[in-house]
């Protein structure tokens, strides 16, 4: 594979910023792109100049949500070179669920060529802010201009680089949640397990109305029973007993986190012990209420971990460690972005250091 690089003019470079990056605001100089067609496979990538691309308004992707993500992160080391933190999770990740929305999948080493290639060419992009990182978003749509079949032979992989601050503007501060009771995100058999965007879209609603009532997220229930606590918004969920800390089981609906799995690892090695297991959500409000959940958070890329102080439901409120966070919570997330922005040693090999080519 020849990934085909067309430099942006020095003249038209924008400005590297240094700080107020927001969240997917601000995109770096350079995209990646590559073209699947059913009887060609995989072309050659293209890097050029960020910028706007042609589209058809009978685009497959448009009409029919046939479309998949990813999202991960670079991080700035103290030594000044950058982390990616298990990137080929992320990568395997994204091939499950093209193979979920009847797309084709790409060489793994391949991928990791484009990440890798994008990422030397805009490094010095990455924030040397605290708690800053570079967000990077992998994309694939269905790009065949027809309305009149739902799935397509030509496809458009692209990847997109964001300095981000930390997701909640609030940074590493306990968030109020609110469990939905009357809308469901996923069932079993659909694509609650792939990284689409229709799983996000079916979140909308419901989270704009949470906000509303002054919450920073939805906790979504299983849709069968409206019983069992699933996920949130765009993130997994923990909880913790004592020094026990426990998270619903994947089953289908749930996307498999990146940041869940590296917790429950890392939950395990700091010596703590780890269950995956059905959470009713009237037992946990009991269990809240009476001391026996002593922390709450959630996790993801975008959040890495979150700490969550407050659950509203059927209009009774829980607050969770009188709304402080908790020492487990804290411990995991210091070991974990110690890691990933390079403080703390990789014992674990799951960062892959690029120095850049700038």
């Amino acid at each position: 594979m020849r990934i085909d690089i067309q430099k942006i003019d020095p003249a038209q470079a924008k400005p590297i910023p240094t700080e107020g990056f927001g969240f997917g605001k601000i995109f770096t100089n350079h995209m990646l792109t590559r073209h699947y067609s059913g009887a060609d496979g995989w072309m050659n990538p293209q890097i050029e100049p960020y910028g706007p691309i042609p589209m058809e308004l009978s685009l497959a992707s448009l009409h029919y949500a046939q479309e998949i993500f990813e999202g991960t992160k670079a991080y700035r080391r103290p030594d000044g070179a950058v982390n990616l933190f298990r990137i080929q999770e992320n990568i395997k990740r994204f091939n499950r669920s093209a193979e979920r929305l009847a797309m084709p999948t790409m060489d793994e080493e391949e991928h990791l060529d484009c990440i890798v290639t994008l990422m030397n060419l805009d490094e010095a992009w990455v924030p040397a802010a605290p708690k800053s990182s570079l967000y990077i978003r992998p994309t694939m749509i269905s790009s065949e201009a027809t309305i009149g079949k739902m799935s397509g032979s030509e496809f458009l992989f692209f990847i997109l680089l964001s300095p981000v601050d930390p997701y909640f503007a609030t940074g590493f501060k306990p968030i109020s949640v609110f469990v939905e009771d009357e809308f469901v995100r996923a069932v079993r058999g659909g694509v609650g397990d792939a990284k689409t965007g229709g799983n996000y879209a079916a979140s909308v609603f419901a989270t704009k109305k949470a906000i509303k009532a002054g919450y920073k997220q939805v906790v979504w229930l299983d849709a069968i029973e409206r019983r069992y606590v699933e996920e949130m918004g765009g993130m997994n969920i923990c909880f913790v007993y004592g020094d026990q800390i426990v998270t619903p089981p994947l089953n289908g609906t749930i996307l498999p986190g990146v940041t869940r799995e590296s917790i429950l690892h890392l939950g395990r090695d700091l010596g703590y012990q780890v269950a995956e297991e059905m959470i009713d959500i009237n037992d946990l409000m009991a269990d809240i209420k009476a001391g026996k959940v002593t922390e709450a958070f959630a996790c993801g890329t975008a959040a890495v971990i979150a700490p969550i102080g407050q659950f509203g439901y059927k209009g009774e409120q829980a607050v969770v460690n009188d709304n402080q966070v908790g020492q487990v919570t804290k411990h995991l997330y210091d070991e974990l972005t110690g890691i990933q922005y390079g403080r703390i040693a990789d014992r674990f090999g799951w960062t892959l250091k690029i120095d850049g080519v700038n």
